[in-house]
């Protein structure tokens, strides 16, 4: 049977990320061994440094997303309840000065108290990350219908299952949307952990700066541009396959 026209845009829509992530580095490719290298050029863009800056910058991504998520769907959940929204506001702003001060100001603060390392470079960036999916907690948790929960207290549920059979379940759209802006904000900023020597795809920029290199900064950028393309799209897959039925 032929797809239907709905079917073919929506994989239309599903394929074409991963096509043009893979297009852009091919061009990429292309155009770097067009050039002659120096033997600077070369110390930097080798499989093995690439291939360690990249896995450097996905593990910063990946602890800061997974802390993020601990501390802030949690604090979401408690901040919604009705005894608690009083104070849901100041932890809002909290979290907005997190994200509104400039994250190289705070990596620099962190590095006088702590030092160097991975450990300040996690701090600012869940700091930086956390109101997105802190927000949209609240936001989601809030925003369903009060019918719906008034029906599940008639049919006697306990408020447990009430939050997590029928809360939760709704609110998944809208916290799914503020995870995959944390996500898309965290690869970014992550380029920032070379400054208190944690790696990531900020050491092949900065590198590619130092040494007027224009291959190296080229090759830095457009890496850390296709990884937040491709975490973006992963992150719209998992809002699609996670949104429950009919919603």
């Amino acid at each position: 049977m032929e797809p239907s026209p709905s079917h073919r845009r929506g994989l239309i829509h599903l394929l074409w990320p991963p096509a043009g992530i893979i297009a852009i580095l091919v061009v990429l490719w292309l155009w770097v061994h067009s050039r002659t290298l120096d033997s600077i050029e070369q110390r930097t863009l080798n499989p093995q440094f690439i291939t360690d800056a990249v896995l450097s910058h996905l593990k910063i991504t990946v602890i800061a997303t997974v802390l993020i998520l601990v501390i802030a769907i949690p604090l979401g959940v408690i901040l919604s309840r009705p005894s608690t929204r009083w104070i849901a506001p100041l932890f809002l702003g909290i979290a907005n000065l997190g994200q509104a001060f400039p994250a190289i100001a705070l990596l620099v603060l962190l590095t006088m108290w702590l030092d160097i390392g991975l450990t300040p470079a996690i701090i600012a960036f869940v700091a930086y990350g956390v109101l997105p999916v802190l927000r949209n907690t609240i936001v989601g948790l809030q925003q369903i219908d009060k019918g719906l929960i008034e029906a599940a207290k008639g049919m006697g549920f306990t408020p447990a299952r009430i939050l997590f059979r029928v809360e939760l379940p709704l609110a998944v759209p809208t916290m799914l949307a503020g995870v995959r802006t944390t996500l898309v904000l965290t690869v970014g900023v992550a380029t920032l952990a070379t400054f208190v020597s944690a790696g990531g795809l900020g050491d092949i920029i900065v590198a590619g700066l130092k040494l007027n290199r224009l291959p190296v900064e080229v090759t830095g950028a457009v890496l850390a541009v296709c990884m937040a393309l491709a975490v973006d799209w992963l992150a719209r897959i998992a809002e699609d396959v996670l949104r429950p039925k009919g919603l």
